[in-house]
């Protein structure tokens, strides 16, 4: 029976012979061009599908053991991390850059904590939603670290997951600039780094009450 292949950001599938590859596509933004190579990668290796995920990325599935290699070296992107004790994923509304509706710039944040933080080890797997409004459509509430956008600026909140255990996130600060939010998600993740061992945030913060940490943070 095949397994996961980290190395390779390969997910077995439940036929127990093919997997599952996503290359990292930051925010889910991508041009015509890249979207069209992994189509055609899909087709060279004669994918059984391909899945858009909730972490906004593509799934090309069904892809045989033997032809990993060769669907990365064509595909020239780096594989998402889907697995591991990491920053799992950043996902990113469309914000003032493409919506109308949008209070602050979720694209620009999103991307930057991408750039620094996708795949950082950690105690456990982390995730990250950046919402331009209030209408949430990142998710951020359930999300490890949320941020989302007001009219007055940036609001954080942590701990939150939609797992085994649901949890809101709590709010760790408002009326944030984005330098205020850089320097705040820093601190938490160097926090949990040094502290937390082997629990998602959320279970981190309920161990040693959420009062501590946001004191800790600040």
């Amino acid at each position: 029976m095949a397994k996961d292949m980290l190395e390779k950001g390969a997910i077995v599938q439940r036929d127990e012979k093919t997997f599952a590859v996503a290359p990292h596509i930051p925010g889910g933004i991508i041009d015509a061009a890249g979207l069209r190579k992994i189509a055609d990668v899909a087709e060279k290796y004669n994918a059984g599908a391909l899945k858009l995920t909730s972490a906004q990325r593509i799934a090309i599935v069904g892809i045989k053991q033997e032809d990993l290699d060769n669907v990365w070296a064509d595909l020239q992107m780096k594989p998402a991390h889907a697995l591991g004790l990491c920053v799992r994923s950043v996902k990113i509304c469309p914000g003032t850059t493409f919506c109308k509706k949008g209070q602050q710039d979720s694209v620009g944040m999103g991307l930057k904590l991408d750039k620094k933080y996708d795949g950082l080890e950690l105690p456990s797997k982390l995730k990250i939603g950046v919402s331009g409004c209030l209408n949430s459509c990142s998710e951020h509430i359930i999300k490890d670290i949320g941020i989302v956008g007001t009219p007055k600026g940036w609001k954080i909140t942590v701990g939150g997951s939609a797992g085994l255990k649901p949890r809101l996130g709590e709010t760790l600060g408002e009326n944030l600039s984005d330098e205020e939010v850089l320097e705040t998600v820093d601190r938490v993740i160097e926090y949990y780094k040094r502290h937390s061992r082997k629990k998602r945030l959320g279970e981190f913060i309920d161990e040693i009450g959420f009062e501590k940490f946001k004191a800790e943070i600040q």
